[in-house]
């Protein structure tokens, strides 16, 4: 690491010494978890239990997600602790996150996104699903950042997360917000209890001119939710969502235009653009048994994506078309024995198919008039696991945690290009054991770690055998462990140190640009780090909170072919993660908040040769105005300092820019009934 390891142990020490210790009472004994905005009930249905999950899991409350002007969800969980974003800033190409020394280029993909439970990753485990949500209708984010979840196996390299959406209720919410670079937004959201059935919906749209040139934007989406109480012990549900957008893209600048003016776009990108629509839709049971709980899902999620793209001057425009449909069930059984040898057990049981249709082709194109076609893809893919998992307190003072999960993997690709086909490759049972301890001394005080094992596949053709002389590739095995302590010295304040280890055997990474689909060995990887966060509300009228990640991403052991990468940086892996905020109410109808995210430079490649990039410090304000029980006024302040930050990549002989967004405003009108 490239910081001392004493030096979050200093800054524990310091928060230890200024929070008050008297009264010292644990809102949940052997809870790690750490909350943002209001605290989030952990129900059994989407969210992770933390007395059964001992790590790093964090929750945005609703207060934070709801009141929100961010574009696109992703932003949003960028205020969760040791979360990296990468804005790529091209239309619905977006930006996505990542976290635990992964970084967000799209070559590795290592966070399984659910939302409300449906799992919703594209195959090559980018995130566009999360772009049907919009803020009013959030209930809150989870991420857990962990080897050692067993509850899902396909994409959950690193961790998970969760969006969660409105459930249940009486209300009648409505959010209108307009600002900078001519962004309008229009939200409402409802919810309807009667009888036995309960009924949710919600509708937004925004449109956005983009701070660049050729950057304009529109999203649309609506969504339902439904629950019938079939018998006090039985509960039936549905949910459907559809969403719609169109967008230009502004493209990747040269470093002097950039710097020049950061605001243009190149003329060979007035062509590119994108249209997206997205599906998604589930049906899932309750019912509560005499002796446990039963919980099932099944989900369908359709996405068509029809994008052109102009990556450099000296590079053709290329017509990516993409049509994936996603189906799955998952079912889980939690009960709690009672035995008199323990003080507490919780067994888990679970079981999961993932199945995916899709479609993939590319085309040279001029002005949006393919030319030739490069890539025609059909294919299947099946990912099928379970798991179990047992809480066991002998003790009081005492929790431990097994699980094991296997999964396994089958389908095959149509290459209609070359008129051939691949079967999936035998990865056989894919093993993945895990371990999480906790040690509670003290109400107020758990040590706690963990220990597990996940994996990586190739995503697109990289899971199937394409030539015949090629033979079965493993999976990638990720190994990881983390070592904690929370400690929470009144109900008003806690602190949370952990440091972590993630290895990986036989690494791969997909060519981003390669019509074929092929993959670069990255060999055998190594990620540590040490997360600290900590949050203090001194009095009612103010709150505050932060967190430090120190990261590292290193190359152990290369590909045979580039033995020079041996201790190098993975490229675009900052070895610094800054987070925090502040909440103040001024006056009873007043309140103030302030964010800050920040992160150190890092390498383009992994060979290291061409400078540090990416440093920021972006520093938001919001206010809030309560008129009257039903009306609220808003206003906020992005990038207050106008600090330059931008999104590069390195295309062979020079690096390319997308610019961040200058200084921006909004202002906002809520409405609750």
């Amino acid at each position: 690491m490239t910081k001392p390891y004493t030096q979050p142990a200093l800054l524990v020490l310091l928060l230890s010494s200024v929070l008050p210790i008297k009264n010292a009472v644990a809102a949940d004994n052997g809870d790690t978890s750490f909350a943002i905005g209001e605290h989030l009930t952990v129900t059994g249905k989407p969210l992770a239990d933390a007395a059964t999950l001992l790590g790093s899991v964090d929750r945005l409350g609703r207060d934070v997600a709801q009141s929100s002007d961010s574009d696109y969800p992703w932003q949003l969980v960028g205020q969760m602790p040791g979360v990296m974003l990468t804005d790529f800033n091209q239309g619905t190409t977006s930006g996505k996150l990542s976290f635990r020394g992964f970084n967000g280029e799209g070559d590795i993909n290592a966070v399984k996104l659910l939302i409300d439970g449906i799992p919703s990753n594209s195959n090559d485990g980018n995130m566009p699903y999360l772009d049907m949500i919009f803020p009013l209708d959030l209930e809150g984010i989870e991420v857990v950042r962990s080897t050692s979840d067993p509850r899902y196996g396909l994409y959950n390299i690193a961790g998970n997360v969760t969006l969660l959406t409105r459930s249940g209720g009486n209300y009648l919410d409505g959010r209108l917000s307009a600002g900078s670079f001519g962004r309008r937004q229009g939200q409402v959201a409802l919810g309807h209890e009667a009888g036995r059935l309960s009924q949710n919906y919600s509708a937004g749209y925004l449109s956005s001119d983009g701070y660049r040139d050729h950057s304009s934007l529109s999203r649309k989406g609506v969504s339902g939710k439904w629950a019938l109480a079939a018998t006090h012990t039985l509960t039936l549900g549905a949910s459907a969502r559809h969403y719609e957008a169109r967008a230009d893209e502004a493209g990747y600048l040269t470093g002097p235009v950039a710097a020049r003016t950061p605001r243009a776009s190149n003329s060979y990108n007035q062509y590119d653009g994108d249209s997206r629509t997205m599906n998604q839709f589930s049906l899932n049971l309750d019912w509560a048994l005499p002796k446990g709980q039963l919980n099932a899902l099944s989900w369908l999620n359709q996405l068509s994506d029809d994008r052109y793209v102009t990556f450099s001057e000296g590079s053709s425009q290329q017509r990516r078309y993409t049509h994936e449909t996603h189906y799955g069930v998952r079912a889980t059984y939690n009960v709690d024995p009672q035995l008199a040898a323990f003080h507490r057990l919780h067994l888990a049981l679970g079981i999961s198919t993932e199945q995916q249709d899709n479609t993939s082709e590319r085309y040279l194109t001029v002005a949006r008039v393919p030319t030739s076609q490069t890539r025609d893809w059909r294919y299947h893919l099946n990912v099928s696991g379970l798991y179990g998992q047992l809480m066991m307190e002998p003790v009081r003072w005492l929790r431990i945690t097994p699980a094991w999960r296997l999964d396994r993997v089958s389908g095959s690709l149509s290459n209609r290009l070359t008129d051939s086909r691949a079967d999936a490759n035998d990865y056989g049972t894919i093993s993945q054991p895990k371990l999480s301890l906790a040690l509670l001394p003290l109400d107020n005080l758990t040590f706690f770690g963990n220990w597990g094992r996940t994996f990586q596949i190739g995503v697109g053709a990289g899971s199937y055998r394409t030539s015949p002389s090629q033979p079965d590739l493993a999976p990638s095995i990720n190994q990881g462990w983390e070592l904690g302590i929370k400690y929470q010295p009144t109900p008003d304040s806690s602190v949370r140190l952990s440091r972590w280890n993630q290895t990986a055997s036989g690494e791969l990474e997909v060519k981003l640009n390669d019509p074929n689909g092929d993959y670069a060995n990255l060999g055998k990887t190594k990620r540590d780090g040490i997360d600290l966060q900590g949050t203090w509300t001194p009095s009612e009228a103010l709150t505050l909170w932060a967190s430090v990640a120190w990261q590292e991403a290193v190359i152990v052991t290369p590909d045979p072919a580039t033995p020079e990468l041996a201790g190098n940086d993975i490229d675009h892996v900052p070895h610094r993660l800054i987070s925090g905020g502040g909440d103040y109410q001024l006056t009873p109808k007043l309140s103030l908040s302030a964010s800050l995210r920040a992160q150190t430079r890092y390498y383009l490649t992994t060979r290291n040769s061409e400078g540090h990039y990416g440093a920021f410090t972006l520093l938001d304000l919001k206010a809030r105005y309560t008129l009257n029980s039903h009306w609220e006024l808003g206003a906020a302040i992005t990038n207050l300092t106008n600090a330059h930050h931008e999104y590069l990549w390195w295309d062979n002989s020079q690096s390319l820019h997308s610019p961040g967004d200058e200084r921006a405003f909004t202002l906002s009108v809520r409405a609750s009934y």
